[in-house]
């Protein structure tokens, strides 16, 4: 059964699927390309009559994933150039005095990849529960963080602030209080949603954030930003300029940043490519001074941010999805897991008995992967509490420690195998066979609970759920989610907390 409403730019029909209604791909801004390439969102262009709303739009233009990925992560399907749409997912279409908690989900796929419209982020299960779930799509790569001459960068941030302005005029429509809109995301969804609450433009759009594997460290400053887009212009063969770039087609750019990104995983200085240093990601949000001021990390620790309630947290074994399926971990020797540790700042010996203390029969692989876990999940998420304590400003953290069945378990509790169970979609291949119910509503109940009261526990859970749940400031108090019956640890991981104690700070004179 169809069911119609209104928003800014015409009148979209829906479709009933059980007790949601669901409406897929509408336009929240013009589409990004020919005239508009390179450019801020622009409103779509309004329409007649009603327009179907009944199948995802296209998604941002993208690479696609290695293919020893392929058979764990979700590729988007149907890239295009009418790329900056959004899926809503309502219990209650059309009742504006319904005043339901909004979660806007954004997300992740090292800012190269990805869709709001996967079959993970379908966000019926949430809103069954008496939320108004949205996921977006924005530019992606080149297309979205590149810093050009004029100015212009963080093209996909500013998507992302354009869709929270399309909720907040519209969601009331869909039975949403636009007053009370909870941003959540993971990985790079997660580390833009950290610098959207550092931002000027997006300050009032949301009231809470849920960032899932993802703080405020990673991000370019200018010099950074300005040698990617110009490596990147010349492996595109176009002049580092919006009107130059504007002229190269998507594949060839999308080609050139590939090419870029095996240049930076083979660099030997790696300095000069600052957070992207190893490859994992070529563009990243730029402080360029203006869109984004700061650098999110040292804004938060200024007090940035602080009006905005925070639930954070990472997976126990981050790292390994990046490291098991391209059979990376077997290769580590000694001798380069101490280069490793040295390269992160750490005294190798040091760190290589509290990291084997807490893995015991840990191979060196596995102790990579562990002190790459804290460095670019663990320790950036708690240094945000840190800071955010530091300005009265509360945060629930949490660890979740279901290891994946996939790959024979080897991935353990990797990136991205927590989100299944956040939306109640068991089927994927990071999440089932065999993934518990129980722990999925949960984990759903808690980030609810969130979203409606600023607490994760403040509204009850199902039963045998979850125990009080405090911030993590005073006693470094996480929630353990997925091992046995959920606790809080307090003082979690002391030792290799303090292997940390003077890395992945925040600027001197910023806190």
């Amino acid at each position: 059964m169809h069911v119609t409403v209104p928003t800014s730019a015409g009148r979209i029909r829906g479709q009933w699927k059980g007790e949601v209604a669901a409406f897929a791909g509408i336009p929240y801004a013009a589409p990004p390309f020919g005239p508009r390439r390179l450019l801020p969102p622009r409103p779509p262009q309004p329409w007649a009559g009603v327009r179907d709303a009944l199948v995802p739009g296209p998604a941002a233009p993208q690479p696609g994933y290695l293919p020893a990925m392929a058979g764990l992560l979700e590729e988007a399907a149907s890239p295009g150039e009418d790329c900056l749409n959004l899926n809503v997912w309502t219990p209650a279409p059309g009742r504006t005095g319904g005043r339901l908690p909004v979660m806007v989900w954004i997300h992740g796929g090292a800012f190269r990849n990805g869709s709001g419209s996967l079959p993970s982020y379908d966000g019926a299960r949430l809103a069954a529960d008496g939320v108004v779930c949205v996921t977006l799509n924005y530019r992606l790569g080149a297309e979205g963080f590149l810093l050009l001459p004029d100015g212009t960068s963080n093209l996909g941030l500013l998507d992302q602030i354009a869709a929270l302005e399309w909720v907040r005029d519209n969601i009331a429509g869909f039975g949403g209080d636009p007053d009370n809109v909870t941003v959540f995301g993971q990985s790079a969804g997660a580390i833009g949603i950290t610098a959207l609450m550092t931002m000027p433009r997006a300050r009032g759009l949301f009231r809470r954030a849920i960032t899932q594997s993802g703080g405020g460290h990673h991000s370019h400053p200018e010099d950074v930003a300005r040698r990617v887009t110009e490596r990147l212009a010349a492996l595109a063969g176009a002049e580092p300029t919006r009107e130059g770039l504007a002229a190269v087609p998507p594949d060839r750019l999308i080609a050139a940043e590939g090419a870029l990104g095996r240049e930076i995983a083979q660099a030997t200085d790696p300095g000069q490519w600052g957070e992207s240093a190893g490859g994992g990601t070529t563009v990243l949000p730029v402080v360029d001074g203006n869109t984004l001021p700061r650098r999110p990390i040292d804004a938060l620790a200024g007090g940035a941010g602080r009006d905005v309630d925070l639930l954070t947290g990472t997976t126990s074994d981050e790292f390994r999805l990046f490291l098991v399926p391209l059979g990376i971990g077997a290769r580590i020797t000694d001798e380069v897991l101490t280069g490793f540790l040295a390269g992160l700042g750490l005294d190798p010996a040091e760190a290589r008995r509290v990291y084997t203390a807490a893995h015991p029969g840990a191979t060196p692989g596995d102790l990579l992967s562990a002190a790459m876990s804290d460095h670019a999940y663990r320790i950036p998420a708690l240094r945000v509490a840190e800071y955010r304590a530091a300005h009265g400003a509360d945060t629930f953290v949490y660890e979740f420690a279901r290891p994946s069945p996939a790959l024979g378990g080897a991935l353990g509790a990797c990136h991205m195998a927590e989100i299944g169970f956040v939306f109640g979609n068991l089927a994927g291949p990071l999440t089932g066979p065999g993934a518990p119910q129980e722990l999925s509503d949960l984990v759903r109940g808690a980030w609810i609970s969130f979203a409606r009261t600023g607490s994760p526990t403040a509204t009850g859970t199902p039963v045998g759920g979850l125990p009080h749940w405090p911030p993590y400031a005073g006693h470094g108090s996480v929630m353990r989610l997925g091992d046995g019956a959920p606790r809080v640890a307090e003082d979690a991981a002391a030792d290799e907390r303090r292997l940390w104690h003077h890395l992945r700070r925040a600027a001197p004179g910023t806190a």
